[in-house]
């Protein structure tokens, strides 16, 4: 399976439907804007390409790491009262093996989150993950680190960066 099929596929699997497609969507390097989400990312790092996913609001890749980073948000499902845990544990719902290593509840856009890291395998690859979920305003965001289990701490230290300087903007 190509890369691309594959990082396809884990998306997918990741982060279901996204909105994307529904009006303009722009993306400048730093803000994003689509008919649903406006939101700010922090300068996305030098090393990081962009990819084109059918499965995220944005995807990027990492070729030194390597990893794959992935974007999304949603308005109106899920937003109110469903618990951050529970809409982490969803996006690995297709994984087997999951071995959760550290979750822990932070700041993020003034509003609470979930920071969660765990090892997971999808059709027997196993995978370290690095995953944000945060509740603002009715929407949801996941922001997902993938890459081997023995990748560098590194490239985790660039997304946890790139998350934190993650901020909503109001239309």
């Amino acid at each position: 399976m190509s890369y691309r099929r594959a990082l396809g596929s884990a998306c997918l699997a990741l982060v279901g439907s996204c909105a994307a497609g529904c009006g303009a969507t722009t993306f400048d390097g730093r803000i994003f804007k689509n008919a649903d989400l406006s939101f700010r990312l922090a300068e996305v790092p030098s090393d990081w390409r962009q990819l084109e996913s059918d499965g995220a609001l944005l995807a990027f890749r990492d070729d030194s790491a390597p990893a794959s980073i992935v974007v999304n948000g949603r308005c109106g499902r899920d937003g109110d009262d469903v618990p951050l845990s529970a809409l982490t544990h969803h996006l690995f719902l297709q994984f087997s093996d999951r071995v959760i290593e550290n979750e822990v509840k932070i700041t993020l856009d003034g509003r609470e989150a979930l920071h969660t890291e765990l090892l997971a395998k999808l059709d027997g690859v196993e995978k370290r993950f690095a995953v944000f979920v945060l509740k603002k305003n009715g929407c949801v965001y996941d922001f997902i680190h993938i890459a081997p289990p023995s990748a560098s701490a590194e490239s985790r230290e660039h997304f946890v960066s790139f998350v934190q300087g993650f901020s909503t903007i109001s239309p």
